[in-house]
């Protein structure tokens, strides 16, 4: 069975790849693959807001993601540099901004650098983008 790590780069509000990708990764644990982690990179970093609401008629991908992290222990990887661009901040990032009461960057989703996905994409036997 191969390990995938999942590179979203998309942004939930303008396209389908957010849900395509948890689709994917469904389907690939189903099928017995592992998931070496998923990383948020440039407008895909958009879906780690807790702060965004969906429409009753949309669907809420934020909390859909966050569950399959939590049940198969996946981890969810956000760029730092593209989530602050966005205004998505870590509770760390909001401290070191004097803004201590403002994020909205919470777990499962981690802040990290563009090394984690260096690192992630080594331990990978492929990676797929979205």
């Amino acid at each position: 069975m191969a390990s995938f790590c999942i590179i979203v780069t998309s942004s939930p509000l303008e396209s389908q790849d957010c849900y395509s990708a948890y689709r994917f990764v469904q389907a690939a644990i189903e099928d017995g693959h592992s998931i070496s982690g998923v990383f948020f990179y440039q407008s895909g970093v958009e879906l780690a807001n807790s702060f965004q609401t969906m429409l009753s008629d949309e669907l809420a991908i934020y909390p859909k993601w966050c569950e399959l992290a939590d049940k198969h222990a996946i981890p969810l990887q956000v760029c730092v540099t593209a989530a602050n661009r966005r205004g998505i901040l870590s509770e760390q990032d909001a401290l070191q901004n004097d803004t201590p009461a403002l994020f909205n960057l919470n777990p499962p989703f981690q802040s990290v650098g563009i090394g984690e996905l260096v690192s992630m994409l080594n331990e990978s036997d492929r990676s797929i983008q979205f």
